[in-house]
């Protein structure tokens, strides 16, 4: 081949080569800049105080959400009262002042009753984990949706997640021993709950979790319930009272609630609609998880290092809530949407706890077999 063939086709080579390299390169980097290009970043505010472990259950979401979204979505994190009050988050997410939060469905009680039936719905005999089961399986989604979307019209989306365990009856300034006592009692609840102490006599206030141990302190409030031995510890109950009631049937299941602004959310390519979906699903196993062991763990920190004295709650009290649940259930079930829930919740608990009935062993037996002095 002539000398200057050999250049020209060299010349041709290197040139040739050198594009495909750069090519090469580009497309390397290419998902990296379209990913950067691409990032969104939603503000995510909780109904909680920054010090309480819920706030914490809701930094677990965000930490999935974005660690599973490869930089594409940032939810960023704000405690309660940053952007909005705990009482005022869902209409914030509406208006598109927040893009989204963590809280619960008994807070917006004001706007539908039926609300919440899907965060302090009546004791059907059901754990809470049963309770998200019939989100999931039994109809509660699109019950959910239905009132969100086509009742309400609510620019909203929600996934519910996280189960909790039965509530404490509360803190007292000296234990309740029969159904009386409740009769004019200064009490702290929220959502269906609070039917619920109104029908037994209970003069009932509704105030967030960062707001009721200052107006126990005050004397504004004489007993109150939370949710929970980590949270009630951090936001300083034990130092208000020192008489704890552990079991009711006034929250005996509820569950977290994460919602987002309905057309931000559907704004989103699939795959990350999917992640922020079922992130809610990996962190709602964790935190049941996680609950297990810091809550008894508190518990017992409160009992042996700050006095804190745990009561059953008297079965009397426990009957009495159980008559005072059939008049708030049949006065609330005159409204036609109320009432449809409500089947669908009692037919499927009605199933499933007959499974855990026939299929479960007995705890209590073989607790008592192995750890009882």
């Amino acid at each position: 081949m002539p000398k200057s063939h050999m250049s020209k086709s060299r010349r041709q080579f290197l040139a040739t080569g050198t594009a495909a390299t750069v090519a090469g390169a580009a497309a390397l980097s290419m998902p990296n800049v379209v990913r950067a290009q691409e990032a969104v970043v939603f503000k995510f505010q909780s109904t909680w105080p920054s010090k309480d472990i819920f706030h914490e259950y809701a930094q677990d979401y965000v930490s999935r959400v974005n660690e599973m979204s490869g930089g594409r979505l940032k939810l960023e994190l704000l405690p309660a009262g940053a952007v909005a009050k705990a009482f005022e988050l869902q209409d914030a997410v509406i208006a598109g002042t927040l893009d989204g939060g963590h809280g619960v469905c008994a807070y917006w009680y004001g706007k539908h009753k039926a609300y919440s039936l899907f965060g302090t719905p009546p004791a059907w005999g059901w754990r809470a984990n049963q309770m998200v089961g019939w989100m999931k399986y039994g109809g509660g989604q699109a019950l959910y949706e239905e009132l969100v979307q086509q009742v309400l019209g609510l620019n909203l989306v929600g996934f519910l997640t996280g189960p909790m365990p039965t509530q404490p009856l509360g803190w007292f300034k000296k234990p309740v021993e029969k159904p009386e006592d409740l009769a004019g009692l200064k009490y702290r609840t929220v959502g269906l709950s609070a039917d619920l102490f109104k029908e037994m006599g209970a003069a009932v206030t509704i105030l967030g979790g960062g707001e009721i141990v200052p107006a126990m302190d005050r004397g504004l409030l004489e007993a109150a319930e939370f949710n929970n031995p980590s949270s009630d510890r951090v936001l300083g109950f034990p130092d208000v009272s020192k008489d704890y009631m552990l079991q009711s049937y006034h929250q005996a299941a509820e569950c977290f609630e994460i919602m987002f602004n309905k057309a931000k959310f559907d704004a989103l390519p699939a795959d990350l609609q999917a992640i922020l979906k079922y992130g809610a699903e990996s962190a709602s196993a964790d935190m049941s998880w996680k609950a297990m062991d810091r809550y008894s763990k508190d518990l017992e920190a409160m009992k042996a290092h700050q006095g804190v004295k745990v009561h059953r709650t008297p079965d009397a009290v426990l009957q009495a809530q159980l008559a005072a649940w059939d008049k708030v259930i049949a006065a609330q079930s005159q409204e036609p949407f109320f009432a449809k829930v409500v089947e669908s919740q009692k037919a499927w608990a009605k199933r499933v706890i007959s499974l855990q009935f026939d299929m479960e062993v007995d705890q209590k037996t073989a607790y008592d077999h192995f750890f009882s002095a």
